[in-house]
């Protein structure tokens, strides 16, 4: 059920914070772990939110979920709006701290603690906007794809019009990084007839982790010459 697979994936993302929080110098791979396990722990977190045991949600084959509680099928615009007033929590705690909001000057416990709380509930709030562009919006998924992309392109343009708070520019175009992720992967993945290319779970999985590697070798290397004397 989506209560159990939440909590597993809830202690994953536990143990790989405890990891990245307690490192002593930036590792990639502790930092791009915990962002994929907010990743998967905010998809089944979710599900959770928005969804319930109908049999919509199932899949072929499948008569019911797993054992034990079931989604709380409280709707993507109610989910969304629990989700946003959490994020805005999380930053007005964050700012009564005093805590700078500067990605690269965050070094304490508590900085890195708000940062990582804020991209767990981002990437749930991701999720959810990008199961209702793909499943309730009408857009479809090529659709949902080039909207979300389209907005991020909006949103880098906007990063050169200085009155703009780039900080607030940052956030939004992170929450839109998971709707996009998930319109362009159902795009990939579902068939044909319903609007996907039909590629596969497995070879998209093996394309998009091949660029996520890529793009971690090249943030890595950018990282190094900076700090290059």
């Amino acid at each position: 059920g989506y209560f159990l697979t939440t909590i597993a994936l809830f202690l994953v993302f536990v143990v790989t914070l405890v990891i990245q929080l307690r490192a002593r110098r930036y590792n990639p791979f502790s930092y791009w772990t915990v962002i994929l396990s907010t990743s998967t722990a905010g998809t089944t977190t979710s599900d959770f939110m928005n969804r319930d045991a109908s049999a919509k949600y199932l899949s072929n084959g499948t008569e019911k979920l797993g054992w034990g509680p079931q989604g709380l099928g409280l709707g993507y615009p109610v989910g969304a709006a629990i989700l946003i007033s959490a994020l805005l929590a999380i930053f007005v705690v964050w700012k009564l701290s005093g805590m700078t909001f500067e990605i690269r000057d965050i070094v304490t416990f508590k900085g890195e603690a708000l940062f990582w709380a804020a991209i767990l509930v981002s990437n749930t709030l991701g999720t959810s906007m990008g199961d209702f562009l793909s499943d309730s919006s009408g857009l479809g998924y090529a659709g949902g794809a080039l909207l979300v992309t389209g907005t991020i392109a909006v949103l880098v343009a906007l990063m050169k019009v200085p009155p703009v708070p780039k900080v607030l520019l940052f956030w939004i175009a992170f929450v839109l990084t998971r709707p996009l992720g998930a319109t362009a992967g159902d795009f990939l993945t579902k068939p044909t007839s319903k609007g996907g290319l039909d590629l596969g779970t497995a070879g998209s999985s093996a394309v998009l982790l091949a660029v996520l590697f890529g793009l971690m070798a090249y943030a890595t290397a950018q990282e190094r010459r900076a700090s290059a004397p």
